[in-house]
């Protein structure tokens, strides 16, 4: 069974310099919750575009995995995909929007995911549901820091 996590915040910055921020993958480095480990596998510097393969480390409830993600939609400054190739689920697709407005840029996410080892594996669909809102709620809150440090700035 495919699921769906939708999220949006709101950043006080021009839709470029949000976009910028996020199509740096190392940046997600820094808005990833402590305890998955993650670290970007891949060598620097990374030229994001329709097509690029970018290589992860990180540990999910306990146990090491390696994540392959390809950028399958790149439309800059408004939005990307990034799909697992190789990774802990069964489909990960995880769509990138940046709208913006008068106020600022509306950062809208939307993850279509499967669990592995269907069926068996919807029994874990509570616990894995309330990780990944975790987690994002910790990126968004990072980000949120990350404007407050920089002036107004994401960098």
């Amino acid at each position: 069974m495919t699921h769906t996590l939708k999220t949006c915040m709101d950043i006080p910055l021009k839709v470029e310099d949000v976009f910028s921020f996020f199509c740096d993958a190392f940046h997600l480095e820094l808005i990833t919750p402590p305890e998955l480990r993650f670290h970007i596998l891949t060598p620097r510097p990374i030229r994001m575009s329709e097509g690029t393969l970018i290589d992860y480390r990180l540990q999910l409830f306990g146990f090491p995995f390696k994540w392959r993600t390809v950028i399958s939609l790149w439309e800059p400054p408004f939005r990307f995909v990034d799909e697992q190739l190789e990774g802990p689920y069964g489909l990960w697709v995880h769509n990138h929007v940046f709208e913006e407005h008068a106020g600022g840029t509306t950062i809208k996410d939307e993850v279509h995911y499967r669990l592995p080892l269907q069926p068996l594996g919807e029994i874990a669909y509570p616990f894995v549901r309330n990780r990944l809102e975790h987690i994002f709620r910790f990126r968004q809150e990072a980000v949120k820091l990350f404007i407050s440090i920089d002036s107004g700035r994401l960098s």
